[in-house]
């Protein structure tokens, strides 16, 4: 086996084959490094609100394409509004680096509270889908939507 060819390939495979490809993987690389430390890490909370997302996003296109009510003004808003919750992530990593302290509390609170409304709204984008779930479940939601109609 030759040891330079061996080189080459693990060389290409990590960098790139060309030199565009490399620039481009090192472009890809320092942005995804810069916007991971200014949302304070790229922890577990942060990866499963980003996946949440991604989720919603995608079963809220396949909900209209099945409803047949596709709208790209409100895929463009929704995707706008997503980017808008991770600078209030980001703002909240500023917050809690104002006061001092050594523990992310706003920025917990600000994932918690998205990732708490991303999982309603994927449930919402589920039923529209047609996907079954518990009945206990069911039955939370009904009731938090009955508290939701008499607080109105």
């Amino acid at each position: 086996m030759d040891v330079r060819l061996l080189a080459t390939n693990l060389y290409s495979a990590a960098a790139g084959a060309t030199e565009r490809e490399f620039i481009f993987s090192g472009f890809v690389a320092a942005v995804g490094t810069f916007i991971a430390a200014a949302l304070g890490g790229w922890d577990v909370s942060l990866k499963l609100l980003a996946y949440m997302m991604f989720a919603d996003y995608v079963t809220g296109v396949l909900g209209a394409i099945k409803c047949k009510n596709v709208n790209s003004d409100v895929m463009f808003w929704g995707g706008i509004r997503k980017g808008i919750v991770m600078l209030v992530i980001f703002l909240a990593v500023h917050l809690d680096q104002f006061i001092g302290g050594n523990a992310p509390i706003f920025r917990t609170l600000a994932i918690y509270f998205y990732a708490g409304r991303e999982g309603l709204s994927l449930i919402e984008n589920f039923g529209v889908l047609g996907v079954p779930w518990p009945p206990a479940i069911k039955n939370a939601l009904e009731q938090l939507k009955q508290k939701g109609e008499n607080q109105k």
